[in-house]
């Protein structure tokens, strides 16, 4: 352990390192801290993330030769703590790890301090089973049972290795207040929001919805939503949900994929409102769509009700899974006369000016004893 003010070495651990979502972004930020920190990772697809933190020494586990990889990561589940515990991360005194599944598990070195940016507790083991793994039955689902069951044992042992909790939102300080029995700071994410702005684009008459396609996102209630309600939606993401969507979706719904940075921030300018039917830990896509004049349709609960206060940034209902909840959340919007500057407004409040600055005072004297400043 070096003594106070002499250079610390440090880590940084991440999950895994397959494309530039907001869980890369965050780490993106916390890396300009440490410009000469390797990154430890489960496995890396070499080119998949941006130019800067590929310019960082990446070492990943074993996982990084298992088959099939690239399509079948969760296959590898039951592997993730041991390969994260095979990272060996003795020689350094600071380890700061950005985690949604196994990468707060790391193991420091005896003294060293282990600062955790958790995202979410790991969410296939704890309460989105269903929505992963769908309802399995017979030999195959006991099997499975008693995988996960293992897991939740393992995420719990493990979070002894953190010294410090920093959480996303309030939504996930709670969660690891149930399931760690730890306290966390709030630290919400960065959104670049000098990029993401309104201009004098008019409103078009879709609705936009923003995020990977997984299960637990949702899509099909907004989907059914928007054909009540008789709204064209757009829908911008990948993911392996994206065959099954297409196909119950129909006539008024289009599926863009991934699209760049410019095509997204006009769609957020034309569309008439954003959609949120599932319950996110935040939601960067939430703000990009505040920055940019876009009200939002939501879910109540999750990180979003950090962000959208109903009846100001748009309007946020009740009732998961229920399209009829929704479209009459949407009808309910068209009756508002909402002040694209509060939405604008509150966007800022995440911008990633206010992230760099939060985290150097949350990290506190981890960062103020480095050499990296």
């Amino acid at each position: 352990m070096t003594t106070a003010g002499e250079p610390r070495r440090v880590a940084l651990v991440h999950d895994w390192l397959t494309g530039m979502r907001g869980g890369e972004k965050v780490l993106e930020s916390i890396a300009r801290f440490f410009p000469e920190a390797p990154i430890y990772t489960l496995f890396h697809f070499p080119g998949s993330v941006s130019a800067e933190l590929e310019s960082h020494p990446i070492r990943s586990s074993f996982l990084r030769h298992a088959p099939f990889l690239r399509r079948r990561y969760r296959w590898y589940l039951p592997l993730f703590p041991r390969a994260i515990e095979s990272l060996d991360v003795r020689s350094f005194d600071l380890v700061v790890s950005t985690s949604h599944c196994a990468a707060k598990a790391v193991i420091p070195a005896p003294g060293a301090r282990h600062v955790c940016y958790c995202h979410t507790p790991m969410r296939y083991a704890w309460d989105q089973e269903q929505a992963y793994f769908g309802n399995g039955r017979g030999p195959v689902g006991r099997l499975r049972a008693g995988v996960l069951a293992r897991l939740r044992r393992w995420d719990v042992e493990t979070a002894g290795r953190v010294d410090r909790f920093i959480a996303n939102s309030s939504f996930v300080a709670e969660r690891i207040r149930r399931y760690y029995d730890r306290d966390a700071e709030v630290l919400h994410p960065p959104v670049d929001t000098e990029f993401f702005s309104p201009d004098d684009t008019p409103r078009a008459g879709y609705a936009l919805f923003v995020a990977a396609l997984a299960p637990y996102k949702r899509l099909d209630v907004a989907i059914e939503a928007c054909r009540a309600s008789g709204v064209e939606l757009k829908v911008v993401g990948e993911g392996g949900d994206r065959s099954r969507l297409e196909r119950a979706a129909g006539t008024g719904v289009s599926f863009l994929g991934r699209v760049g940075g410019g095509e997204l921030r006009r769609l957020y300018r034309e569309a008439a409102f954003f959609v949120q039917p599932g319950v996110e830990d935040f939601g960067i896509a939430t703000v990009e769509a505040l920055a940019c004049g876009c009200p939002v349709v939501a879910l109540g609960r999750g990180g979003v009700t950090d962000i959208v206060d109903d009846g100001v940034h748009g309007v946020l209902y009740e009732g998961e899974g229920d399209p009829a909840q929704l479209s009459a959340a949407i009808d309910k919007l068209s009756g508002l006369r909402l002040n694209s500057n509060d939405l604008r407004e509150r966007a800022e409040t995440f911008s990633s000016r206010r992230f760099d600055h939060e985290i150097e005072v949350a990290l506190g004297t981890e960062i103020a004893q480095g050499s990296h400043l």
